[in-house]
């Protein structure tokens, strides 16, 4: 029976946002919020990939597992190490969770497996609606795709960015920061060279999609926010609150 793991990878040394992991959110650590969003999707065992003793301590003292990595250039190579580690043979999907996405529902990652598997896809991701307010915010990554996303919907991405000129009537969205690789899907990205548009862009997925590996996109229901500094903090917690 095939299997799918979770790994989120994270660190502290964040430098837009040192320490963020563990920045509390109603009196508990980020990181711990992520990992049971994960828990709650139901599609398979859960890990924190981090570097740092003081993450590991945190997520074993709630009940949740954690993989000692070393120093990574992405997210992605931490979420492959870490893999490799797991040593289970029948793991064939690896979702990569951002570890800064603690409001996503779980609902939303089990989406996203169902779609990985029901469309034979060697990387997929989500995108919710983009609002005004988003459209000239570089904080928040975009994704275009040929055609409107609908709730089946499992469309090829175009493009990825944050800032785009002359974008009118253009199908674009807000990216959510989760992938799922296949086994092989996320080999293969790892033994790719640094891409141009990645570093221009500080977008890891620019490196699959210069290298022609397919991204598939489907349509979140919810638009998580994401925590890059601390005043997005302060969003997530005030949203968070209200539940």
């Amino acid at each position: 029976m095939k299997n799918t793991a979770i790994i989120i990878p994270t660190r502290l040394g964040a430098k837009r946002f040192p320490n963020k992991p563990l920045a509390k959110i109603n009196n508990i650590p980020m990181i711990i919020h992520t990992l049971t969003r994960g828990l709650e999707s139901g599609v398979g065992k859960v890990f924190v990939a981090t570097p740092d003793n003081e993450i590991i301590e945190i997520v074993k003292k709630h009940g949740g597992h954690a993989i000692m990595t070393g120093n990574h250039p992405n997210g992605t190579s931490r979420v492959f190490e870490a893999f490799k580690k797991i040593k289970n043979d029948n793991v064939d999907l690896i979702i990569n969770l951002q570890a800064d996405h603690p409001q996503i529902k779980g609902s939303s990652i089990s989406r996203l497996e169902k779609l990985m598997r029901e469309n034979n896809s060697p990387i997929g991701t989500l995108a919710s609606l983009l609002t005004k307010d988003e459209t000239n915010d570089e904080n928040v990554v975009k994704v275009e795709v040929e055609m409107d996303l609908k709730e089946e919907s499992f469309l090829k991405a175009k493009d990825f960015f944050r800032i785009k000129q002359n974008s009118k009537n253009e199908k674009i969205y807000h990216h959510i920061g989760i992938y799922a690789f296949t086994k092989d899907a996320l080999t293969q990205y790892v033994k790719l060279p640094v891409s141009k548009l990645e570093v221009k862009r500080n977008l890891e997925q620019m490196r699959a999609m210069e290298n022609n590996l397919v991204i598939k996109v489907g349509l979140c229901d919810s638009a998580p926010l994401g925590v890059d500094v601390e005043e997005d903090l302060l969003k997530v917690s005030k949203e968070m609150n209200k539940l």
